[in-house]
């Protein structure tokens, strides 16, 4: 039944109409009281959402589960309780049978399967939404693993999308979320990005251009893929014998240095990121294995993202920004990133920042116990949903895959310092550009001047702004509150109206249908009226 399109389109809206108006009902009820007892019911809201989403994303599959994973990387529009809840959320489903996977194959290649493979396992070795891996044996005695797209992923993943066209549209219409997010853009990078996973070929060729950007990396291995076996829904590579990355048991048991492997796995990353291009965005466990010798393959390219050598650049700012103490060039970056609107306010989002990388350093954000850390935290999540701040749909999957490769590496080595990792391969990579140019500018070295004494210019200013704090985040929050208080009371007014809208114009539909006259004068006044009070209300 969860393969019906017109059943799961209705599940996922249905679903996503519920969670709206219990949220505007409840900020409705409560709004201008809220007290810890109201905060612990409204977690207590989003948690239950959160459980009632992972429970349909474990049943349905498909694109649920991977936009769940998306939505546990938000901090900046989900609430804390929504976040645990989704946390972990893997892309693990029950396998289909064997004789349905073989059906696949032999679609797809044209012959028997035993024309090409010597063995086949009985039972999946991985198997995800949309596609399970086999291992097999090649007729030349070669071990192969063997992807097969599960039987009809295609039409699972068009009505995924199709329900998601209609949830955005909701979340644009109804929710305050379009500050932070363009949904439109945002759309079109989901599709481009999660929909290039049901082309394997596709992904034998990323595979293959990081196997070229990468071979010179020593520890660090790329599998084989074989052409002349692989088609849309088949792919087939070298077999690897390893363990996830992050199997503590299997390091011990090998005798494998966890910082070593932490750090080696950290530069690939970085190397990624520094020098634009192509980057694995769905970094987790399964998909970083690990040999006997310490070898670190990375396997799986169907989703990939890309940062352009202007993003590149302008993460060059922010990596020299934060080395330096320089957090103006940090927000500059931002900007270029285009994470910052133009009426951001600068010196409160300065602050932030410093006040979180001083956090860091001082191994603050490792005692989660911490009210000090919790308070801090909370504060920058207030800041990024206040603030006009909002993530570029093009680094939606960036920092998807940014906060699941840190998980990973804090699992590896808990006390893992990504900056003292970061300064040298930071400081050589500026060089490289710079180096790349010919000869430095006259505005890189002002520039470096400019980082090299940031500590003893920021200093001065720190002190006034230390002193101004208390009634510049006084001033802040009353304005805030103020705009909040109306823009809540329009945006429900205008949810209420849009419901009615979509209630009303059910009833003309079911009076056209039963060719019942007076309901469908009845609707037809209502929808009407609700569509011009939902245009009246700004």
């Amino acid at each position: 039944m969860n393969q019906v399109t017109y059943l799961r389109i209705y599940r996922i809206v249905s679903m996503a109409i519920r969670f709206y108006v219990q949220v505007a009902l409840f900020q409705r009820r409560n709004r201008g009281k809220w007290t810890p007892v109201v905060e612990q019911r409204w977690n207590e809201l989003v948690t239950r959402q959160a459980k009632e989403y992972k429970e349909l994303a474990l049943k349905l599959g498909g694109l649920m589960i991977k936009l769940g994973q998306f939505l546990s990387t938000r901090a900046d529009i989900m609430p804390p309780s929504f976040l645990a809840e989704l946390e972990g959320l893997t892309d693990r489903v029950p396998s289909v049978p064997r004789k349905d996977i073989v059906e696949v194959l032999e679609q797809e290649w044209n012959v028997e399967h035993g024309n090409y493979l010597d063995e086949l396992s009985d039972q999946a070795i991985a198997s995800a939404s949309i596609g399970e891996v086999f291992k097999g044996r090649l007729k030349n005695g070669t071990e192969v693993a063997v992807k097969v797209q599960r039987p009809g992923t295609d039409r699972i993943i068009r009505a995924d999308f199709q329900a998601m066209r209609i949830v955005i549209w909701l979340a644009k219409k109804f929710t305050p979320f379009t500050k932070q997010v363009d949904f439109d853009q945002l759309y079109v990078e989901m599709t481009e990005t999660i929909g290039a996973e049901l082309n394997f070929v596709r992904e034998l060729q990323n595979g293959r251009a990081f196997a070229d950007r990468f071979a010179e990396m020593n520890g660090v291995h790329i599998p084989v893929y074989y052409d002349e076996y692989t088609t849309r829904r088949v792919l087939v590579m070298e077999w690897i014998e390893g363990a996830r990355i992050t199997d503590i048991s299997f390091i011990e048991e090998h005798g494998l240095n966890r910082h070593e492997i932490s750090e080696r796995l950290f530069i690939l990353f970085l190397e990624q990121v520094l020098y634009g291009g192509q980057f694995h965005a769905d970094p987790h466990g399964g998909n970083i294995l690990l040999k006997p010798d310490g070898t670190i393959v990375l396997i799986d390219f169907g989703m990939i993202g890309t940062i352009s050598e202007r993003d590149s650049q302008a993460i060059l700012l922010i990596a020299e920004g934060i080395l330096f103490k320089n957090y103006e060039q940090v927000l500059d970056g931002l900007e270029d990133l285009r994470f910052l609107l133009p009426n951001a306010d600068r010196d409160l989002l300065a602050d932030a920042v410093e006040r979180l990388v001083a956090a860091y350093e001082s191994n603050e954000l490792m005692q989660m116990d911490s009210f000090v850390v919790e308070r801090l935290l909370k504060d920058m999540q207030d800041i990024v949903r206040t603030q006009p701040v909002q993530l570029p749909a093009e680094f939606a999957f960036f920092g998807r895959a940014t906060s699941i490769f840190v998980g990973v590496l804090h699992v590896l080595d808990p006390k893992v310092d990504l900056f003292a990792l970061a300064r040298p391969r930071v400081l050589e990579w500026a060089s490289t550009k710079r180096e790349g140019k010919g000869i430095f500018g006259k505005e890189d070295v002002f520039r470096w001047i400019l980082n090299s004494t940031g500590p003893a210019r920021a200093f001065p200013k720190k002190l006034i702004n230390f002193l101004d704090e208390p009634e510049r985040i006084r001033h802040y929050l009353e304005n805030k509150e103020g705009r909040e208080r109306e823009h809540q009371r329009n945006l429900q007014s205008r949810m209420f109206a849009g419901i009615f809208s979509l209630v009303s114009f059910s009833g003309i539909s079911l009076s056209v249908w039963f060719w019942h006259e007076p309901f469908l004068w009845v609707s037809s006044v209502f929808f009407v009226g609700s569509l011009w009070a939902f245009r009246a209300i700004r």
